[in-house]
């Protein structure tokens, strides 16, 4: 059976509540509403999102209600920073580089450390997320998390198309395992 990657963009809407909530509950736009509707026990994909203040995390992280967009000059910094650098950056030059998590540790962990690399991969969100996604795409692969053929699907464009999108690729190859359509 296809081991699942779905990197999922963040959302600007977030549910309130507690300080601390796991990203697939936070987050509260339209594509993380149809992710819980269509994927409610989280068993047709490892999901795994990418935030301007995060970076790249499983979506089971908790994290705290916060504010940040991806802009140009960020998503540069996060493609230039490649694998290593880490997210959230620290909040002071004179601290550490110990602050956050690489990109590289948190999707190695998702694949159990290349001992279940994905075959199956989509990248979901804005031009920006999806630029600094495929960026990492190489990288994942050197670390064995991703097969060097994995499938690939991208999906961008106007909401609802990518709520279909999402939708049709969440539901595909969920067959008897080792079996596809």
């Amino acid at each position: 059976m296809s081991n699942r990657l779905l990197i999922l963009a963040c959302s600007a809407t977030k549910r309130p509540g507690p300080t601390y909530l796991p990203a697939r509950l936070r987050y509260d736009g339209p594509l993380w509403r149809t992710l819980r509707f269509v994927d409610p026990d989280g068993r047709k994909a490892k999901v795994a999102f990418l935030s301007a203040r995060y970076g790249f995390r499983a979506a089971d992280t908790p994290i705290e209600d916060y504010d940040a967009r991806l802009t140009a000059e960020l998503a540069e910094r996060m493609i230039a920073g490649g694998m290593t650098t880490r997210w959230p950056r620290r909040p002071s030059a004179r601290k550490p580089d110990t602050y956050g998590m690489h990109a590289g540790a948190e999707i190695a962990s998702l694949s159990r450390y290349g001992a279940e690399p994905f075959d199956d991969l989509a990248l979901v969100g804005g031009g920006l997320y999806l630029a600094v996604m495929r960026s990492m795409l190489g990288g994942f692969r050197d670390m064995r998390c991703v097969t060097p053929d994995a499938v690939v699907t991208e999906i961008n464009g106007p909401i609802g198309i990518m709520r279909q999108r999402l939708r049709a690729w969440l539901n595909r190859w969920t067959n008897k395992p080792g079996e596809r359509p």
